[in-house]
């Protein structure tokens, strides 16, 4: 497994889990929202965010008030950190509030939650998609945590539209059944679970319907999708049948992939479909051979390396972006120069650079460490690595026309979704810009 279960950020292909799908970022890292007197925070993933939106609807039909709903990540141990810091300032701030924590990190280790002061009630991941779990003073257990690997389906939580979002999250599948040596994740959200392709369909035929202008799918494993169904259809599969029965849906897009997991179906209508954002994040995590069978991963260097050739040779015009990890326990100089190369020659634009950091409980944290100096100062060489990879594609944006999606008044991304400044764009709408400029992280335009 990796980590779509990385902080939340307002890109959709990062890491949480594979760091593959599990926590790929959506929204800035404690992003809140408050509604019908309940305030949901959530930290981690773009699942999490999905899910944090249906909570919203099933806490009102509990009749919950008065109360935070913290939504944590487990992906790291600073993720942890993050979460009990984050419940001791709701405290602070909400001080008559009842506070209610759920989430990975509130999966994985319920006790330590439960022993806060600060806690009311603490929920499991499949407690947390249930409206009873929110009830008021309904006089049940204060901890409220099953085996999370006992699951075997992933409910179709049917949610109308994104709060305060462009784009909307539709959660397609759950949990992962890989053990990559550094993820903690699997045991925050079972083994890997399908939600059934027409409940994905009507989900987003409701959001087309609603005016939303493009849609992520998102999961833990987001290529595994459909291997627990009736005969074990690809995601290639369900991609295309989204696009044959919700035909008003103007953008599509998908999270993070596995490399070894692209079915050929899946990859003809990412290459030829243009209703498909050309743009993919892949869960590389290292350009080394040794290193990425140590972290347990499926691929190997030239499968990713071919993958990417493969890509941009059918479709020019896409972008690809990575989850790397530096300085893994047992990396030498030596794997760390070769994942660098690595960068290059697949021709990633953009990268999510994590330093190792050991979670406890996984192999990796028993394994030989490298000095945290090291891991630093190599982490902060892959970053310039992915700022110059950065820069070269914004500079090939300089003089041409793109549609990008406005998230906002004035700024947006383009279809391969490289973010972009452009005064008078109207927020939720497509707009054709000309681009002017770049400052190494943005590109700036005018309406064309």
């Amino acid at each position: 497994m990796a980590p779509d279960a990385a902080p939340i950020t307002s890109d959709p292909a990062s890491p949480c889990q594979d760091a593959n799908d599990a926590c790929a970022p959506v929204a800035e890292a404690g992003a809140s929202a408050a509604r019908n007197g309940v305030d949901i925070i959530t930290l981690g993933c773009r699942l999490n965010a999905y899910e944090s939106e249906a909570m919203r609807d099933l806490a009102a039909e509990a009749g919950l008030t008065g109360a935070v709903v913290i939504n944590t990540c487990a992906v790291t141990n600073e993720a942890v950190r993050q979460a009990r810091q984050t419940i001791r300032r709701a405290r602070r701030d909400r001080p008559d509030a009842t506070i209610i924590v759920t989430g990975c990190a509130a999966q994985i280790d319920p006790a330590a939650f439960a022993a806060m002061p600060e806690v009311d009630r603490v929920l499991g991941n499949a407690e947390k998609m249930t409206a009873r779990a929110f009830a008021p003073a309904d006089g049940g257990p204060r901890v409220r945590v099953a085996d999370i690997m006992a699951v075997r389906e992933t409910a179709p939580h049917l949610i109308a539209g994104f709060a305060e979002r462009t784009r909307a999250y539709v959660e397609v599948q759950n949990g992962c059944d890989h053990r990559c040596t550094f993820c903690i994740i699997p045991y925050g959200r079972g083994n890997s679970r399908s939600v059934p392709a027409g409940a994905v369909v009507e989900q987003i035929a409701r959001l087309a319907a609603s005016g939303c202008p493009e849609v992520v799918l998102t999961g833990v494993d987001l290529t595994s999708w459909g291997a627990d169904l009736p005969g074990a259809p690809k995601l290639g599969n369900l991609v295309a049948r989204i696009l044959k029965l919700v035909p008003d849906l103007p953008s599509l897009r998908l999270s993070s992939l596995d490399v070894i997991e692209m079915d050929d179906q899946l990859f003809e209508l990412v290459t030829g479909e243009p209703r498909v954002a050309p743009h993919l994040h892949l869960s590389l995590q290292h350009g080394d051979d040794l290193i990425l069978k140590r972290m347990k991963r499926r691929h190997a260097r030239a499968q990713a390396l071919e993958l990417c050739a493969r890509l941009r040779a059918a479709r020019p015009d896409i972008a690809l972006g990575a989850d790397l990890i530096a300085g893994f326990p047992t990396e030498t100089d030596a794997h760390f120069e070769t994942m660098l190369s690595f960068v290059d020659e697949a021709g990633l634009a953009f990268l999510h650079v994590f330093p190792f950091s050991p979670r406890t409980g996984t192999p990796a944290a028993r394994m030989p460490q490298v000095a945290p100096a090291v891991v630093k100062a190599r982490a902060a060489r892959l970053r310039a690595k992915g700022a110059e990879r950065l820069r070269a594609h914004l500079d090939g944006w300089i003089g041409r026309e793109a549609v990008m999606l406005a998230e906002r008044d004035g700024a947006g991304r383009l279809r391969d979704f490289t973010p972009v400044s452009a005064p008078g764009a109207a927020a939720g709408a497509f707009v054709r810009v000309r681009i002017e400029s770049q400052d190494g992280e943005t590109l700036s335009g005018s309406a064309a």
